[in-house]
């Protein structure tokens, strides 16, 4: 997947759901949840159980249904080691050598950066998008302060995003908005299917009525 490509489905989608969970069948099973819920942007956080494994068997039963990423990419190792699992692009949590290394491979990054410098940063290093995180410590008020400089940056806010403040960004003009447990709950460590299904439906509405 090229960059623009990478752009173009999460301003679309506008939700990158991000599992992590120690148990890989659940995290198997909360992805093809997600998917078949109509979730297209995911995210296997590398502090998963056999995350590369799981990313492999993800894109394998997606059938192309959805596009799968690798989370909490931090050296050229984990880079290659998810490149070879198939994943479409790479997220990280903060500017680090993991950037440079997946830019060389031609994966589009979401680069981790809370300060204007961090995202500069990234962002004249190869970066596709910044991963504004944690987002929480400055909520929708402070993406929108950012991107009074960097009005052309796509940021995704990710780290204590929730329904309500999903919409908020958006609003405030997130490109996407990355969720965890908020939206996974238990379900990655063996929880409620049915329970999980209900809360991507309800995000899935959330972020599909801000307006464009």
């Amino acid at each position: 997947m090229d960059p623009q490509t990478l752009m173009t489905g999460l301003g679309t989608a506008r939700l990158l759901a991000i599992i992590r969970g120690a148990d890989a069948d659940a995290c198997f099973r909360t992805a093809m949840t997600l998917i078949d819920e109509g979730v297209t942007y995911l995210e296997v956080s590398l502090n998963s159980a056999d995350a590369p494994a799981v990313i492999a068997r993800i894109k394998g039963e997606a059938d192309g249904r959805a596009r799968i990423g690798a989370g909490t990419v931090l050296t050229a190792d984990d880079v290659a080691r998810v490149a070879d699992a198939g994943a479409e692009y790479v997220v990280t949590p903060a500017f680090g050598p993991s950037l440079q290394a997946a830019v060389s491979l031609g994966l589009p990054v979401l680069a981790g950066a809370l300060t204007p410098s961090e995202a500069y940063a990234a962002m004249t290093g190869g970066a596709s998008a910044i991963k504004l995180f944690p987002a929480s410590l400055g909520g929708p008020a402070y993406l929108a302060a950012l991107r009074d400089p960097f009005p052309d940056v796509p940021f995704v806010p990710v780290g204590g995003v929730n329904r309500d403040t999903a919409t908020e960004y958006l609003r405030k003009g997130a490109l996407a908005v990355g969720v965890g447990s908020p939206l996974i709950g238990d379900a990655a460590a063996g929880g409620d299917l049915d329970a999980l299904r209900d809360r991507a439906r309800a995000f899935l509405a959330a972020v599909g009525d801000v307006e464009r």
